[in-house]
């Protein structure tokens, strides 16, 4: 099969080196790819906000697959133009990706079919924004409702923090998806990353992760798009696990289903486990970032073949292995505020040398010397296999110390 892999990030390298252990992949295009995923098939500078440029790309390689990573080209409509052309496509519809390109209709799915989560009110005015934020002393999440490369989300104890916040969203601050915004009652608790495949109302459980959002240690500093997770997450068990399908999964599913919006492909529902039990935080339409350099490659079953089933109307379950899998991401400085890009690093051959280590390029690019730089905010994703989560964290953290990367910083608790 030819197949092409929409996407540039970690998340696409982890899906790139899953497929490219395909039996049935024989010919792996990436757009517009990265410079590790470049070992593993051909890239093409794209445009990953040109939805129209993807469609034309996948229909010049006459592509047997297209698996969509990011959730922009999703929530445009990407999936529906292929399936349209003829061209297979891995990733739900844009009516199903609404579930992640809007959170406040997703928080209306929810409440629809009575699953789990905080108390939420959507604004577009600001003082009828802050009004509401009095009445909670500040107390609470404010969040852009479109997307907004998970930067769209403001966690505040008082109102010094929620005023700002509610003011530069509806202000403006991330464009038209925070042309409204939400502001959900605060819930406590651990996170958990649980992933499903969806087919219509079927649906199978896939993989377990935890996330690590705040930029530093301990948990402190500004939410990230991710600074490192562990699969399978240390709070899952058989009964959480039916529980999170029963509860959550499987009605978002009926419910969008019966809505003529049927979801199909992966469903990533972010929860936080309270003292009530699981709520959605989240969801997003796609494998996460970096979850996805954690789960798949504890994946045993091809990736592929399970695409394939899926598509062919037979859910199969992922044999997953037994192993630990932690991953430490490295960012640049500065992030995820402002940050120089350029800075070169070195290193990365020795430091993935060892048996169980992989790592996935996010945010790099090659200079005019076709030596590594870091472009980006997320640059690298430092993963470790091992039978124990010491182990695991252990070997990371030794790979990371041979990266030569002066410009970097990364979290020292993950997975801890």
């Amino acid at each position: 099969m030819k197949i092409l892999v929409i996407g540039g990030g970690g998340r696409e390298h982890a899906i790139c080196h899953a497929v490219a252990q395909s039996p049935l992949c024989d010919d792996l295009h990436m757009a517009p790819g990265n410079p590790g995923m470049a070992h593993l098939g051909t890239c093409h500078k794209t445009d990953i906000e040109d939805t129209t440029g993807l469609f034309d790309l996948a229909q010049s390689l006459a592509a047997d697959l297209v698996i969509i990573g990011p959730e922009a080209p999703l929530v445009d409509g990407l999936a529906d133009r292929l399936e349209e052309a003829g061209i297979a496509a891995f990733g739900p519809s844009a009516a199903a990706a609404k579930l992640e390109g809007s959170k406040d209709f997703a928080r209306q799915v929810c409440q629809s079919v009575n699953v789990p989560q905080p108390h939420f009110q959507a604004f577009t005015n600001a003082e009828d924004a802050l009004g509401h934020a009095e009445t909670l002393d500040g107390y609470c999440v404010i969040k852009a409702d479109g997307l907004a490369a998970g930067k769209g989300v403001v966690v505040a104890d008082n109102m010094a923090e929620a005023g700002p916040a509610i003011i530069q969203m509806l202000g403006g601050q991330f464009g038209q998806a925070s042309a409204s915004i939400l502001i959900e009652e605060r819930i406590t608790g651990p996170e958990l990353s649980a992933f499903a495949l969806i087919d219509g109302a079927n649906t199978i459980w896939l993989a377990s992760a935890q996330d690590h959002k705040r930029a530093y240690d301990d948990d402190k500093g500004p939410n990230t798009g991710g600074m490192g997770a562990i699969s399978p997450s240390p709070l899952m068990t058989e009964a959480l696990r039916a529980q999170i399908m029963d509860e959550v999964i499987n009605p978002v599913a009926k419910a969008m289903e019966d809505a003529g919006s049927p979801y199909r492909g992966v469903l990533y529902a972010g929860l936080m486990l309270t003292q009530d039990g699981p709520k959605v935080i989240e969801f997003n339409c796609r494998f996460g970032d970096p979850e996805a350099e954690v789960i798949l490659p504890r994946m045993k079953t091809d990736l592929v073949s399970l695409i394939m089933d899926l598509r062919g109307g037979k859910l199969s379950r992922a044999e997953m292995s037994n192993d630990v899998g932690v991953t430490i991401i490295m960012a640049t400085k500065g992030y995820p505020g402002s940050y120089e890009r350029g800075s070169l690093i070195k290193g990365l051959e020795e430091a993935q040398s060892a048996d169980g280590t992989i790592i996935f390029h996010a945010g790099t690019s090659l200079n005019i010397a076709g030596q590594l730089q870091a472009s980006g905010g997320r640059v690298l994703a430092v993963t470790a296999l091992a039978p124990t989560t010491q182990d695991a964290r252990a070997n990371a953290y030794d790979a990371i110390a041979k990266i030569e990367w002066d410009d970097g910083f990364y979290r020292k608790d993950i997975a801890k």
